[in-house]
Order: C-alpha cells, then sequence, then structure tokens
C-alpha cells in the first residue's frame, strides 16, 4: 500500500509549524487552514509516550459540530494509528502519546486543571476565549516529557478581543491589516502585575527588569494567513470564496480580509443606497408584521423614548424581500395593544403577526395574551437568542446584495435615517423590526412562494394601498 505524506501548505501553515516561540498565534482571516495546522502540531511528538496535548474550544459543541474540530481530527489522526475515544474525545497514538479536547467555557471552568501539567496547550478560536482563562491556562502549560511547554493558538481577526491588543506590534495601526515583513518575527515579554513589557530579546528584558524568578521571558509570534494561502481548500471548495464574498461588510472585512481595526460603525450595517424604492410590489401569498413594542409615551421625564414599531414585508418568489408598510409610535401600553389588534385586522388572515417577546417567564405570558388577544390570527412569537448586531448582519448581506427594496411611502427616510446611524444612534427599533421579520421569512417558510402562485394572485400592491393611522 502506497503511503500517504501528510505535511503542511507552503506559506503561513509551514510558517507557523516551524516556529520555535513559546507562543504562536495563527490567523486572521477564515479559510487559511488554522485547524489543520493547529491539530498537525502534536503530530511531531508522535513518539513520545510522555507527551500530551490538550486542544481547547469554548464549548464542547463547538470540538463536536459537524465537520468540526474533533471530526477533523479524526480524519487526521485515524490514518496515523491513533486510537480514536469519542466519548472523552481523546486521540491516543500507538506510542502513548496524547491528544485530548476540551472546553473552557466560563472563567470557573479554568480552575477544572488545577494541578495539570500540559506539555502542549492549544486554543482553537482564541478571540472566543477571556484573557483569564489564556494567562490562567499558560501557569498549567508545564512537562515531564523533556518537551518544554508551549502554546499553539489560532483565531479570526476581531478589533474588540484582547488578542487585538497583544498582536499590536504585527498589525498596521492604520489600515488593520497585518504588516508582511513581521509575520513569524521572535519577540520577548515579561508579564508583571497584569502588565505586559515586550522586548525585542530576553537579553533587553534582562536589561530593564533584572533577573530572577518573576523575570522569566517567553518568546511570542504571529502568523497571518487568509484563503488564498490555502490552496487545498480553494480547490476542494470552489464556492467557499463566493461564501465569503456575500457575507455581511463588517463580518467580510473581518472574515475574508482579516482586517483587525474594523468595527461596527454607523453605515457599516447599512446604506441607503442599498435600499431601491419602488412604486408597487409584488402580490405575496403570505407575509409578515414584525412588531419591536415598547410601551412609554413621550413625557417631561421621558422626552425620546424608544418605539413601538411593526413593520410589514413580504418575499417574493425570486428571494427579494419588499418592506411594504411601517407603524411606528411612541405611545402607552394600551395604545399599543390596540394598535396591534386594529393593525392585524387591517393586514388580514394573509399576513402572519409577529411579536418579539422577553426570554423566561415574561415571554410566556406575552405569547399566552397576545394569542388570546389576535385569536383567529396565526399570531406567533420569537425571542431572540443573539444580540441585535448578530442579527442585522442576515438584513445587511440581503440589502448589500440588492434584496431588499421598499415601497415608496413617507416613513422610508425615517427608517433610512435609523439603518444608515445602526448600531451608534439610541434608536434601533425599526432595524430589530427588520431583523427580525427577514429572519422569521428565511427561516420559517413563511412567505415562499412560487411564480405561479404570485401570478395567480393577480394585482401587485402599490404604495397608496395600505393606509394606517398612528393615531391609537
Amino acid at each position: 500500500m502506497a503511503q500517504k505524506t501528510i505535511t503542511p501548505q507552503p506559506g503561513p501553515q509551514t510558517i507557523f509549524l516551524e516556529t520555535q516561540a513559546d507562543i504562536a498565534i495563527y490567523g486572521g482571516a477564515a479559510g487559511g487552514g488554522k485547524s489543520f495546522a493547529l491539530l498537525l502540531e502534536p503530530t511531531r511528538h508522535i513518539n513520545n509516550s510522555a507527551f500530551g496535548a490538550v486542544c481547547f474550544r469554548r464549548t464542547t459543541k463547538q470540538v463536536r459540530n459537524e465537520g468540526g474540530l474533533w471530526d477533523e481530527a479524526c480524519k487526521l489522526y485515524g490514518p496515523l494509528g491513533f486510537a480514536l475515544k469519542g466519548t472523552t474525545l481523546e486521540c491516543t497514538s500507538l506510542y502513548g502519546m496524547k491528544v485530548q479536547f476540551s472546553h473552557i467555557e466560563y472563567d470557573r471552568n479554568v480552575y477544572d486543571w488545577q494541578g495539570s501539567q500540559i506539555a502542549l496547550i492549544m486554543f482553537d478560536e482564541l478571540t472566543h476565549f477571556t484573557s483569564k482563562m489564556f494567562w490562567y491556562m499558560m501557569s498549567r502549560n508545564r512537562s515531564s516529557s523533556g518537551v518544554p511547554g508551549y502554546i499553539r493558538a489560532t483565531c479570526n481577526a476581531d478589533a474588540d478581543s484582547w488578542v487585538r491588543h497583544l498582536i499590536d506590534w504585527y498589525i498596521d495601526p492604520v489600515t488593520g491589516y497585518p504588516i508582511p515583513e513581521r509575520m513569524g518575527v521572535l519577540r520577548y515579554f515579561i508579564r508583571i502585575n497584569d502588565e505586559i513589557h515586550w522586548g525585542d530579546s530576553t537579553e533587553e528584558l534582562f536589561d530593564r527588569f533584572g533577573t530572577g524568578p518573576d523575570v522569566l521571558p517567553k518568546s511570542f509570534t504571529f502568523i497571518s494567513a487568509k484563503l488564498e494561502d490555502n490552496p487545498i481548500l480553494m480547490a476542494d471548495d470552489p464556492t467557499y470564496q463566493a461564501n465569503l464574498n456575500a457575507l455581511p461588510l463588517l463580518d467580510r472585512m473581518r472574515l475574508k480580509d482579516g482586517n483587525w481595526n474594523v468595527k461596527a460603525t454607523s453605515g457599516m450595517f447599512f446604506k441607503r443606497q442599498w435600499f431601491e424604492i419602488v412604486e408597487a410590489a409584488p402580490v405575496a401569498a403570505s407575509s409578515v408584521r414584525y412588531w419591536d413594542r415598547a410601551s412609554t409615551e413621550v413625557t417631561p421625564n421621558s422626552s425620546d423614548p424608544d418605539y413601538t414599531v411593526g413593520l410589514k414585508v413580504i418575499r417574493d418568489y425570486q428571494g427579494v424581500f419588499y418592506v411594504v408598510d411601517c407603524v411606528r409610535d411612541r405611545v402607552s401600553s394600551l395604545k399599543v395593544e390596540n394598535a396591534i389588534k386594529n393593525t392585524t385586522a387591517q393586514d388580514g388572515l394573509s399576513t402572519s403577526p409577529w411579536l418579539e417577546v422577553d426570554p423566561g417567564q415574561a415571554g410566556v405570558f406575552e405569547k399566552n395574551y397576545y394569542t388570546r388577544l389576535l385569536a383567529g390570527y396565526d399570531v406567533r412569537c420569537n425571542r431572540p437568542v443573539v444580540n441585535k448586531q448578530e442579527r442585522a448582519k442576515i438584513p445587511s448581506a440581503q440589502a448589500e446584495a440588492g434584496n431588499i427594496k421598499l415601497l415608496r411611502a413617507p416613513w422610508n427616510e425615517k427608517f433610512l435615517e435609523e439603518l444608515e446611524a445602526f448600531p451608534n444612534a439610541k434608536h434601533d427599533d425599526q432595524v430589530d423590526a427588520l431583523s427580525g421579520s427577514i429572519i422569521v421569512l428565511t427561516q420559517t417558510g413563511i412567505g415562499n412562494f412560487t411564480k405561479e402562485m404570485a401570478e395567480s394572485e393577480g394585482t401587485p400592491v402599490m404604495n397608496d394601498s395600505h393606509v394606517i393611522s398612528t393615531d391609537w
């Protein structure tokens, strides 16, 4: 049987696996072959029965996800003769060297590793971990295997992460992109009282801080990689680059381009030129009216409260979304209930009313109450499980692709103003309603209909066909 050679790809992957740094971080963009490089690292010690490595993800679920770290480990280690134990997520070589997969979900979980000696500690997606997790586990990085303890990590770019500060020297402060000539260069640091002091050599640090048990310099490096550095993936999955190009602008700059400076700012999620304003929208077999509710009127003590927003959105057979109506006002809770009830009656049975509700018992009460209030309608409730910015990425991607159109109406300008100002403006109720609408229409099947169904309906929705008073 012909032997198969397993080797890193030329370029950043090889540089990462050849570095002698005590701590090396690899990545910055998606598709750079990070996980493979991380998993390949322990195999250099395959014959050392005293050597052990632990690879961490933030949660065990992330380790076990389809096509995730455990699946990739099985594909790599299985042909090398490792014994694979899925119940404990352990891989053991023929000579007894072990690679274990585990999680550190909460800061307190680091104490599960008290007394441990781990020759090689690996973090997959380091930006998902807190700095406390990293620095504490560094204290477990010791070994009696004859191999000095060392750390390897991968990550994607994240300007808000503590990792951004750790790799600061390697990143252009203006552009946010890695400085090519600094990739793989060794630097040295000591950490005293939670403060990191950097130097170009151990001698420099000794000169500055003297010698002693508190002055133990560690070598460090960062190696950046992008999809273009992984020709194997590009050949195996030619569509992956298109998938990255389809990401919302913020994620595209982070994951595709590897930009370490980009943050969510006004205009990053939505630009008004992405939204075509049309005079008519096609008839939908079904549509949704998504409500983001508030219950505060303007008073001397509350001059700028949140709005209650009810956004009506339809989706045509080609997957294009049309925002055809927006109800928006600041009123008391009783008037909010009346508005939702009256608007639902005007929308008719073809429009499903969706309400965003709170998590926990309060949401259960709201769901039951509005189900009774809107008896006879297909009322549904939604409890968001991710933050506003993560949800907004879904309509952001659709809008940039030109897939969200607005029916011309007086509410258009306020709608666009709020979207462009997100996430830095005070009010984001219309953004939340848009996110909820698009998520509902794409993930529940509501609004999915065929060309034949659309043609059978006949008359398009015109810009004056649905007028709702906000005088409640």
